[in-house]
């Protein structure tokens, strides 16, 4: 379904701006609460201008905007979830200059107008879930680092008190961790995905989980490519003429899938012979270390993927071919 009436959002914690733009291309703004009840306003909004049809667009910021992204995909209205990052390639497209919210939701509206972005769909609750527990771990790790560096320098009077906090945080990591296991082995599908995911050399249970999540059915991508395009490790090449700079992942995606893919990718350089082979011919090249480092971890999604794709676990002899 296309429509004419284009819907920009600009959302933040508390509130969000709306930019309606019509077929002339005349626009309308309004500010909501960032609440159920903002919600049904928002709605109700729209509705006075007695047209059902709209095509609403805003960036994904993730817990911010999620909750309303739902909450319109259930009223029916077609919703896409845009990138920050290209929102802010076509701001620049335009030489825009005004950086306020109600101007943000104008630029995100005329952006959904020139590109007709994709429409979204919200992940399964199970995947939901298991991201949430996954960002939950990332946060206790980084709560643990934090009061481990405290330790180092801290004045005797205080250790007892930092170490009794790691203790408590580590209780929770470790609870945590086991309630990403029982869930996954609550859903049969996610269970059967993450044993194929297992048995890739190199992949261990909280590597599974995450990738679980990176490529889930819901983001329907065709291809490997798509996926790692997703997660941001897509290489961006910089040249001109006889001129080449240095090529460089784009870093659009979830940044904790690449974190998350970092260290899986350092082992399966070891112990994965497809991964291994393919980053030797990479180094025989003359490929710098990082550079090695980042195809190793598109490669380990190109396996991953296939692995999904064909329900079969990993073969070496096939993924060398």
């Amino acid at each position: 379904m296309t429509s004419s009436v284009i819907v920009g959002v600009d959302i933040a914690k508390a509130k969000f701006d709306v930019a309606r733009l019509d077929a002339e291309g005349k626009s309308k703004h309004k500010k909501f609460e960032n609440t159920p009840e903002g919600f049904a306003l928002f709605v109700a909004w729209l509705a006075g201008f007695g047209e059902a049809a709209a095509l609403i667009c805003m960036e994904a910021t993730g817990a911010y905007s999620l909750p309303l992204a739902e909450f319109l995909v259930a009223q029916r209205f077609q919703v896409s979830m845009v990138n920050p990052a290209k929102i802010a390639a076509f701001a620049r497209s335009e030489l825009s200059r005004a950086k306020t919210d109600k101007a943000d939701a104008k630029l995100i509206a005329r952006y959904a107008r020139a590109m007709r972005p994709a429409p979204w769909t919200p992940p399964p609750p199970e995947i939901r879930e298991l991201q949430t527990l996954l960002r939950r771990v990332e946060q206790l790790q980084e709560m643990v680092r934090m009061e481990s560096n405290r330790l180092a320098t801290a004045d005797p009077i205080i250790t007892a008190s930092i170490q009794s906090v790691i203790e408590l945080l580590e209780r929770e990591l470790a609870d945590t961790r086991d309630k990403i296991r029982r869930h996954i082995d609550r859903h049969p599908d996610l269970k059967q995905r993450r044993d194929l995911l297992e048995s890739i050399p190199g992949v261990g249970t909280a590597t599974a989980a995450w990738l679980l999540t990176a490529l889930s059915d819901h983001y329907g991508f065709a291809n490997a490519k798509q996926a790692v395009a997703h997660a941001g490790l897509a290489p961006i090449i910089r040249q001109s003429g006889q001129w080449a700079g240095k090529t460089h992942i784009a870093k659009t995606g979830d940044p904790l899938v690449r974190k998350a893919l970092y260290m899986p990718a350092l082992s399966a350089l070891m112990f994965n012979p497809a991964i291994r082979a393919f980053c030797q011919r990479l180094k025989a090249n003359g490929k710098p270390g990082k550079a090695v480092v980042c195809a190793a971890m598109r490669k380990l999604i190109h396996i991953a993927f296939a692995i999904l794709k064909s329900g079969k676990p990993f073969n070496p002899n096939h993924a060398l071919a």
